[in-house]
């Protein structure tokens, strides 16, 4: 029953899950389940999928949302909030002291070479993640072509937002009689998920200048309209920091996210890191508040939608659009990065070793992390690297 949670439990609980939650969503779900169903017999498994299919349907983080959709079945509205900030703080915390340490000690070689063996096992890590996504997003030709004209726009510089809408709707365009998603045998929590309703999005700051208030509105806005998985955030951070406002440069980006893979918790506290390198401790306060804020209204407001929309075939037809757009927004991203990351052959090796160990052996990407960073280390002392 869930009067019978504590909300002190869920806190505890949450905390643990997110200072030891390694390994991207797949993980954390992972995690979740065996606290949530297996240990405390708190749902069955199969509330617990619909909770997970839930969170797949809706923009943001899912592994969070998921930790916010827990709470709110054990307590309601204290427990929404408890379970998702308590899930957020340790990452949150621990984004924050990597961008204090980058700022006071980035420059210095030593970091700079962990950052430089981090940097291509990152690209690996993502080209494994497409690699697995392919076959689930483009999986018959009218996809696949839907995929590459997506790419092809996304490279050429449309708006991104346009290019993952615009596959929706053409999606369901050129579908005559889409099958509802239980007709598709689709898996649970697999791949991008998109949610078939355009978001009121907050305006980001035009100016270049950064502000504590414009630095909210920039995260807020991509809290609200990031569909997919965590690794289409690079798309929309490099559109709208590094092209857009000029407030980042590509390394610094790709930094960035090299921090949010070897934290724990949800990727999406780069924009911690982030926040923390353009405005110091307050910008990262309120970088972190901005991008997790429309998870917790969407988590509260998409129950009553979330039966009409899996079962209606023309979503689904949409949806399958969304995500091969994303799939195709993920690679355009990848080969732009891949030029400030890939500087040299020690680099090159690092890459193609890491998806090669990522393809074949199916290891954690943390642990390739840490050891491209220990790589680096080497490289640098054994005067190796270029």
């Amino acid at each position: 029953m869930r009067d019978k949670t504590s909300l002190q439990e869920l806190a505890l609980l949450f905390l643990r899950l997110g200072t030891t939650a390694f390994g991207g969503p797949a993980a954390h779900v992972a995690m979740m389940q065996d606290e949530v169903v297996k240990r405390r017999g708190w749902m069955t498994d199969e509330h617990f999928l619909d909770l997970v299919s839930a969170t797949n349907l809706i923009p943001g983080p899912n592994s969070t949302e998921l930790a916010i959709h827990i709470g709110f079945e054990r307590r309601r509205w204290a427990g929404l909030v408890v379970a998702g900030i308590c899930f957020i703080v340790p990452a949150m915390l621990i984004a924050a002291l990597f961008g204090w340490a980058y700022v006071k000690f980035g420059q210095l070689p030593a970091v700079g070479w962990v950052l430089y063996g981090i940097k291509p096992v990152i690209l690996a890590v993502v080209v494994q993640a497409i690699w697995a996504l392919i076959p689930k997003a483009a999986r018959d030709g009218w996809l696949s072509f839907l995929g590459t004209v997506a790419a092809i726009l996304a490279a050429i510089g449309v708006n991104e937002l346009l290019v993952l809408f615009g596959a929706g709707f053409i999606s369901v365009l050129g579908t005559k009689t889409p099958l509802a998603p239980g007709q598709r045998g689709e898996g649970r929590g697999e791949g991008p998920h998109l949610l078939p309703i355009a978001p009121v999005a907050a305006a980001a700051a035009a100016a270049t200048q950064v502000s504590l208030s414009s630095l909210f509105f920039v995260f807020l806005k991509i809290g609200s309209v990031l569909f997919g998985s965590g690794y289409v955030l690079l798309a929309f951070l490099r559109a709208d920091l590094v092209e857009r406002l000029g407030w980042l440069t590509e390394s610094q980006l790709i930094d960035a996210i090299a921090v949010g893979q070897i934290t724990p918790g949800p990727v999406f506290t780069t924009a911690t890191f982030i926040g923390y390198l353009l405005a110091g401790p307050g910008g990262a306060l309120v970088a972190t508040v901005g991008i997790f804020l429309p998870a917790f209204v969407f988590v509260a407001l998409s129950g009553p939608l979330v039966p009409k929309i899996r079962r209606s075939p023309w979503a689904s037809a949409f949806l399958d659009g969304v995500n091969v757009a994303s799939l195709a927004l993920m690679a355009v991203v990848t080969a732009q990065l891949g030029k400030s990351a890939l500087i040299d052959v020690a680099t090159i090796m690092l890459c193609a070793l890491s998806a090669a160990l990522l393809l074949r052996f199916k290891l954690n990407s943390t642990w390739l992390v840490l050891g491209g960073a220990a790589a680096g280390g080497v490289l640098h002392l054994a005067g190796l690297a270029a």
